[in-house]
């Protein structure tokens, strides 16, 4: 993994969807509304797909697979990571998210007593 390369690509993203036409005239605080709750937007396509993947919806069968669980819990990560991005859009030097991730990931691992 190029850790740099990931970084610079989610704060691509994240500046891409800030700076579309459509989002250009809403509050900043309507903007990180939409922002987080499309995380939430996300979370819902993994359950979605997992019951594709069980089969709990009788009418639809199995209709996804484990990778498309996989998938969507990576699209929800990247939301997230970019969420996050959105939050340091002002400050002057770019967050490196990846390290916000691993201190987060630290910290759960440490209250769980494995750190």
């Amino acid at each position: 993994m190029n850790a740099a390369r990931t970084n610079a690509l989610i704060l691509a993203v994240s500046a891409w969807i800030d700076s579309a036409p459509e989002n250009s005239t809403r509050p900043p605080e309507a903007l990180l509304w939409g922002r987080v709750a499309k995380v939430g937007e996300e979370a819902g396509e993994v359950i979605a797909a997992l019951v594709g993947t069980t089969g709990h919806n009788p009418r639809k069968g199995h209709s996804h697979t484990l990778a498309d669980v996989e998938r969507e819990l990576l699209d929800t990560a990247m939301t997230a990571l970019a969420a996050v991005a959105h939050l340091h859009a002002g400050e002057p030097e770019p967050p490196d998210l990846l390290a916000l991730l691993e201190a987060q990931v630290l910290a759960v691992a440490h209250r769980a007593g494995l750190a």
